[in-house]
């Protein structure tokens, strides 16, 4: 990765000590996006692998995942899917429940978002626990897409959430990694 890049999205990426909880730094990537270069220069770096290979559809998971995925489907020719929270979407759904680290929570898609065998670049801002982009991989499999890849801006590399979708067989990118949170 380019150290240029690396030191802009770092210096663009807001660090909120305490939230949601004491002891969680949240990595807040609205001053990102408020960046227009940095914004730019992030989904040009996740686009890169993926130009034309062909790629159906983006899939992006609510809310972040929706702002990025959208710039890169955009860039890549692509349509998007987004993947919501559950109750959010009308019409036929397909969802999957996911456990979080306090209860559990579902995602949903319509059902008729995507066709067997589309090749699908799944995208969020960050990668954590891995919880909430495992459940959007098995959902996307589910409905018979071929999930090319998953890309996030952030990897909390500590909590193993990249490790749990390189298992499902997705290869995954990230721009930046951000140690101990």
């Amino acid at each position: 990765m380019d150290q240029s890049l690396t030191d802009e999205l770092e210096a663009a990426i807001r660090a909120i000590p305490d939230y949601p909880k004491p002891g969680i730094v949240f990595r807040d990537i609205s001053t990102l996006l408020q960046n227009a270069r940095a914004f730019r220069r992030a989904c040009d770096a996740l686009v890169h692998p993926y130009i034309g290979i062909g790629l159906d559809q983006v899939a992006g998971i609510e809310a972040r995942g929706f702002i990025l995925g959208g710039a890169i489907a955009h860039q890549l020719t692509s349509g998007f899917v987004p993947i919501r929270k559950k109750g959010k979407l009308p019409g036929k759904k397909v969802s999957i429940a996911y456990s979080l680290e306090y209860g559990v929570d579902e995602m949903e898609m319509h059902s008729d978002a995507l066709n067997p065998g589309d090749k699908v670049l799944l995208v969020d801002d960050l990668i954590a626990t891995g919880g909430t982009a495992e459940a959007a991989v098995k959902l996307l499999k589910d409905i018979g897409a071929d999930v090319v890849a998953a890309c996030f801006v952030i990897d909390l590399p500590d909590l193993g959430g990249r490790r749990k979708i390189e298992a499902l067989g997705v290869p995954v990118r990230t721009l930046i990694e951000f140690e101990g949170d």
